[in-house]
This record gives structure tokens, C-alpha cells and sequence, in this order.
């Protein structure tokens, strides 16, 4: 690519015979330069701002890189932490119908025995109301005898 310098160092030989004007080229030589080193300058620019705008896209796709490898794991561990969750769940609502089960059964042995309880008390209350009445029976047959001999 020439250059502004190279622009500005060009030199044409000069002809008196059906040449050009050297001040004529000399002056276009001069704003040809001035166009040129701005437009050089400009390229210039947006080659280095193209080149930073890459390291700085480059930067930002191992930043979405390292987001995503965060945001997977961050799923997976939710996602064991979900089971771990569901299975202590299901662990602890099998205790819970294991203890029921054993609750139960304790109170069913319990109504059980005071079943057989209460039959064993009604059974020692008919006994000793069948005591009873026998005795106030031998006791009024003795009152009665006592009235008869009086």
C-alpha cells in the first residue's frame, strides 16, 4: 500500500515540451496527499479498532462460554440436589408409614387387652354380684327364720 510519504516524496520528471505544469502537479500532489493521509489515517484507526473490537468479541465468547459451563452445572447440581430432596422425601414418608403401621398395631394390642380387661372385670363383677345376692339371700333367709321364732 503507498503511503502519504510516498505520495508526498513522488517526483516527475519534467518536460518543457508538452509537459504539465509543475506547480498544477505539485498542488494536486499536495491535496492528493492531505485526501490520502486522512483517508490512511482513518483506515489506519479502523484496522486497530476492528482489532480490538475482535480481542474484545473473543472476550466475550469466553465469557458466554464460562456462563454456560456455569449455568450446566449450576442445572446439574439442582438437579441432584432435586433427587436427593425427592429420595429423603420418599425415605422419610416410608419411616413415617412404618411408624403409623407400628403406632397402630401398638394400639390395636393395647384396645386388645382392655377388652380382655373389661370382660375380666365384668366377668369378677357378675361373680361377686352373684356373691352378693347370694349372701343377702341367706341373709334375709336368716331374718326370716329370726322373725319366725319370734
Amino acid at each position: 500500500m503507498i503511503t502519504p510519504l510516498d505520495i508526498e516524496n513522488k517526483r516527475f520528471s519534467k518536460k518543457t515540451l508538452n509537459g504539465y505544469d509543475p506547480e498544477e502537479v505539485d498542488e494536486f500532489l499536495d491535496d492528493l496527499t492531505k485526501d490520502y493521509t486522512n483517508i490512511y489515517r482513518k483506515v489506519t484507526e479502523n484496522e486497530r479498532e476492528v482489532e480490538e473490537l475482535k480481542s474484545k468479541l473473543e472476550h466475550y465468547v469466553q465469557i458466554e462460554s464460562t456462563l454456560h459451563n456455569t449455568l450446566l452445572m449450576a442445572q446439574s447440581a439442582a438437579d441432584e440436589v432435586k433427587n436427593a430432596a425427592q429420595k429423603q422425601a420418599d425415605q422419610i414418608i416410608r419411616d413415617a408409614e412404618s411408624n403409623a403401621r407400628q403406632v397402630t398395631n401398638n394400639i390395636d394390642m393395647q384396645i386388645n387387652e382392655k377388652k380382655k380387661e373389661l370382660e375380666d372385670i365384668t366377668k369378677q363383677f357378675d361373680v361377686y354380684k352373684a356373691k352378693m345376692e347370694s349372701l343377702l339371700i341367706s341373709q334375709l333367709e336368716l331374718l326370716k327364720d329370726v322373725n319366725k321364732n319370734d
